[in-house]
């Protein structure tokens, strides 16, 4: 006679209820989930984005996989997400601190080479180690201009020159006193001022001849409350000048060679000066940063270097080819995929270590630097953290979002060649980026 098993009902009806439960858990998570599907309907919904070039990546900050990607394959203009770049070959070249200067000391004298560190005297770095050592230093102070390049680099060709010990950003003010008369600071730069009759411009103001330190100003009323950032040619004579005026002790040219066994002195914690450079996006430092960078290399100090050096060592594992021109991104030349910017991010992300300093170095949408305006918090606190982009025609985001839900993301938003108001473009990518913050 054949047993026959039988389940009691109850069991049955408790199984079934179970497995019903975990179901509708599982249906509901995948509602929740920000899928493929969800972020193309999105994208195919949008108005704004449909009469220019827009290329979106969109990764999981948990496991680093692809969720959604748009033309991420292709090459555009990253303007500053350039920073970027920038950002991970100082990670990957640069200390804790920055070098603020090699040095050797003979006898009673100093002999000094810049390192291209902008910190010293910058009006918000408030970096006064190096002042304090050349200051204090009880020697006769020599300046060598030996590893200068002696070309233009990076944003020279937008105004500001790459110089390898700028001191106060290697600008000059020039202001109308109390009197209205015109005065340069530092001072012995009115040496090199003069009234040009031949000068008329629109609105009063100082202009710099192309390839020197000689100014010239029109022949007419100077406005009240005048004032005028002056950018300067790098020389060694203006370098040892202005170190002279500002320590107030005699400084003098050499023309040594820095040698293998020069000493280094630094400056600033690196995150200071990374920190300045992103959030404000900062483009003569993200010149500078690169700049420093290539004071490790053999060879005069060099943007191009620099640049050469990353691309060879740190980035030679993008996904898709690039070009990369300068450390700011002003450059128009500059072509980068989004799908490049994602790995660049992860990169820059595993290098920090913490979620706390990749944070701090970021942008913060509605608290802090360029995106302090183009999100809202939410209650109180901000949900997404990205370096901006913005050239003519151009605009774009990319860093890293977390949810209401606690689901952490990584994104690459890039807008070219739109005829439309920047305005509508970082409106439409806050407006994307919130919607799935508040539903995912």
């Amino acid at each position: 006679m054949a047993f026959q098993f039988s389940i009691p009902k109850v069991i049955v009806k408790t199984t079934f209820f179970c497995l019903s439960i975990l179901l509708m858990i599982q249906f509901n998570a995948e509602a929740q989930k920000l899928s493929k599907r969800k972020v193309a309907k999105v994208f195919k919904s949008s108005e704004v984005l449909k009469d220019h070039v827009t290329g979106f990546a969109l990764y999981s900050d948990e496991n680093n996989k692809k969720i959604f990607e748009l033309d991420a394959n292709k090459p555009l203009i990253p303007a500053s997400n350039t920073k970027l770049f920038t950002l991970y070959t100082a990670l990957n070249m640069l200390g804790d601190s920055i070098p603020g200067l090699r040095y050797i000391t003979r006898g009673d004298s100093l002999i000094f080479w810049g390192t291209g560190d902008p910190s010293f005297l910058h009006p918000d770095l408030k970096s006064t180690r190096v002042y304090d050592f050349l200051k204090n230093s009880g020697k006769q102070l020599y300046y060598s201009h030996a590893n200068a390049g002696n070309e233009f680099n990076g944003s020279a060709i937008y105004t500001i020159a790459m110089v390898s010990m700028p001191v106060g950003e290697n600008t000059a003010q020039a202001y109308a006193d109390k009197q209205g008369k015109l005065q340069i600071k530092p001072a012995f730069l009115m040496n090199y001022l003069k009234q040009d009759t031949e000068f008329k411009p629109r609105n009063f103001t100082i202009r710099r001849d192309d390839k020197s330190n000689t100014f010239s100003y029109p022949a007419m009323p100077i406005p009240a409350n005048y004032k005028q950032t002056l950018y300067l040619v790098p020389t060694a004579e203006l370098t040892t000048a202005m170190l002279s005026d500002t320590l107030k002790l005699p400084v003098k040219i050499s023309n040594m060679a820095m040698p293998s066994n020069a000493k280094t002195l630094y400056s600033i914690p690196s995150d200071s000066l990374y920190r300045r450079m992103m959030l404000p996006s900062d483009n003569y430092l993200a010149e500078h940063i690169l700049y420093i960078c290539s004071s490790l290399l053999p060879g005069k100090l060099s943007v191009d270097a620099a640049i050469a050096y990353s691309s060879q060592n740190f980035l030679n594992d993008l996904p898709d080819k690039f070009q990369w021109r300068d450390g700011s991104g002003l450059s128009r030349y500059n072509l980068f995929s989004p799908r490049s910017v994602i790995a660049t991010l992860i990169k820059i992300k595993e290098k920090l270590g913490s979620e706390e300093r990749l944070h701090n170095l970021l942008p913060a949408g509605g608290v802090s630097g360029t995106l302090r305006n183009a999100y809202q918090t939410d209650n109180g606190k901000p949900f997404v953290w990205a370096k901006t982009g913005t050239l003519s025609n151009v605009h774009l985001q990319g860093g890293f979002f977390v949810t209401r839900k606690g689901k952490k993301y990584i994104y690459s938003f890039i807008n070219n060649n739109f005829m439309i108001p920047t305005t509508d473009i970082r409106n439409e990518m806050g407006r994307i980026i919130t919607h799935f913050h508040n539903n995912y």
